[in-house]
């Protein structure tokens, strides 16, 4: 008669390195990482981006009045059938378009350096914003200089003087271009802080076992 089996004592399982180890006491809990926010919706970004475009605007009201005040005149002289530069040699045409353009570039950088300080964020909706405010200050600038400017019939400014006086050509931008400087200075200014002392991406998280993460 054969004695009965004894089972063989109990071991405890290998350990293995790549399971995760139970929760319980003691146990590291699983990393979880939080992800900052990326900033407002798109809706909320358009919305700030049609208010800067309007107050930006505005602005060229201010534009305006000044181009008129600081602008040289040029002056005309009529006689019994023509109307002539007095100054054929003179340079005020073009210096009423060089005052246009320093005056943009100046509001241009003021107001990209403005909505900086308030939206240290930048976005594509914010940039177009400035840029659509400033074409259309720059515009409203342009024809609300020439309309508190000398009258614009100059037919009728030379026959109401009369013959042999001097009087004022009508306000004019013969470089078109210059509406377009307001806009080119408020991105560079806007781009170049945002790029300079915007907020950074968070740097990447290490992969597993300090691994260098797979981009």
């Amino acid at each position: 008669m054969t004695a009965p089996l004894t089972p063989p004592p109990h071991q405890p399982p290998a350990h293995n390195p790549w399971q995760a180890e139970p929760a319980g006491d003691g146990a590291v809990p699983p990393v979880s990482y939080a992800y900052e926010e990326d900033g407002p919706g798109m809706k909320t970004e358009v919305r700030q981006a049609a208010v800067i475009a309007v107050a930006v605007a505005v602005f060229g009201v201010l534009l305006g009045l000044l181009w008129l005040w600081l602008a040289p005149r040029v002056p005309l002289v009529a006689d019994a059938g023509a109307v002539y530069l007095k100054d054929t040699e003179g340079e005020q045409a073009i210096g009423v378009d060089g005052t246009f353009t320093l005056l943009a570039l100046a509001f241009g950088a003021v107001s990209g350096l403005v909505v900086f300080l308030i939206r240290r964020r930048g976005g594509v909706p914010l940039v177009v914003g400035l840029a659509l405010g400033g074409l259309l200050g720059s515009v409203l600038a342009w024809r609300l200089g020439v309309w508190l400017g000398p009258a614009q019939d100059v037919v009728a400014h030379a026959k109401a003087v009369g013959k042999g006086v001097t009087f004022d050509a009508p306000l004019k931008l013969n470089a078109k271009g210059a509406l377009l400087a307001w806009s080119v200075a408020a991105m560079a200014v806007h781009l170049g802080l945002t790029a300079l002392f915007g907020p950074r991406d968070p740097e990447p998280y290490p992969g597993p076992y300090g691994a260098a993460p797979q981009s």
